[in-house]
Parts: C-alpha cells; structure tokens; sequence
C-alpha cells in the first residue's frame, strides 16, 4: 500500500503545484471498500487557506490524470479536501513543523503496551516521533505510525460582563397580582 500511495504523490504532487493556485498535496488517503474504495487527497496553500475552488480545480487536474495513467485498480470515488484543523500528519517533517501541538496517533504495531497515543510533539528525530503523554515521552517510528491527526486547541468562550457596550440594561418588568375581598 506504501507504494502505491508513493507512486500516487508522484503523480499528483507536481500536477497540484503546475496548476499554479499556491496549492500543494498534503497528503493521500486510500480505504479498498468492497464494492468501492476511497482516494482521499489532502490539499493545502503555505499562505492562505484552501477553498473549493481550489479542491474543485485540484480534482480536475487529478481526475484527467488518473483516467489517462490508471494507477488505481477497480472503481474508486475520488475526494479532494483541505486537511482542516484536525489535519492528519503523513510524514516525520509534518510531524516536525507542529511540534508543541497536541496529536492523536494510531499504531500499526503496538509500541510500549500501546496502539494508541494522544500527546503534545515534543521533537522529530530522523524518522522517530516523540510525543509527550502525561509526562512520560514515547517514540514512536514512522513507519508504524497508521494514522495520526492533529487535536484542535480552541479558546474558551470569553465570560460574558453582564454589561453590553452602547445599550442599557433592560430591566425586569413588573408584575403585579391582586385578589380581592368580597
């Protein structure tokens, strides 16, 4: 399967970038389905963000290419994304440029008792990753690395002041009951 996704990023990774949109290929996906397999291409921009247009036209291109050459066998469905902010990670220089960040990775073989990892990057050391989980640092080759994606970090909501610029509180209507005696 590595090979063939090597074969596919030659492919496709200089028709991407010829198309002139500032768009690389991030990363391929492939899933075989029984009756359907999936290629999935991630593509991004260095100085801006990815936009349809750009997976439009990226899917284009792609498309021309795969039907001339054929390197897939079978029926497939083609998806081209952006990789989002949960962005997976294909290669060790991926994993190098979001060092500091918080990751979730599966593994092919476990690794230490483990399939599974979620921790910050800690350094990229040729082809190992080191990841921080709970304070103990685990490496992790590359190779056996099967899936990993990035774990979003967002601010929390700022608390509201109770006072909201340019308008007056409102206040509480008042109600009123009476019971009369007869």
């Amino acid at each position: 399967m590595t090979q063939q996704i090597d074969q596919l990023e030659s492919l496709l990774g200089p028709a991407i970038e010829a198309l002139g949109l500032g768009i690389v290929l991030w990363g391929i996906e492939f899933q075989a389905g029984d009756h359907r397999a999936m290629l999935r291409l991630y593509v991004d921009a260095i100085d801006r963000h990815v936009g349809i247009e750009d997976c439009e036209a990226a899917s284009r291109e792609v498309s021309a290419l795969l039907d001339v050459h054929d390197p897939v066998p079978g029926n497939y469905t083609l998806e081209v994304s952006s990789p989002g902010f949960d962005r997976p990670l294909f290669k060790a220089a991926q994993f190098a440029a979001f060092i500091g960040e918080t990751v979730k990775i599966m593994l092919a073989v476990p690794t230490a008792g483990r399939r599974r990892a979620h921790g910050k990057i800690v350094r990229v050391e040729a082809e190992t990753v080191v990841i921080d989980v709970d304070g103990v640092e685990l490496c992790f080759d590359h190779s056996n690395i099967q899936k990993a994606r990035l774990v979003p970090q967002f601010d929390p909501p700022a608390k509201p002041t109770g006072k909201s610029p340019g308008r007056r509180p409102e206040r509480a209507a008042k109600t009123s009951t009476s019971e009369g005696t007869a």
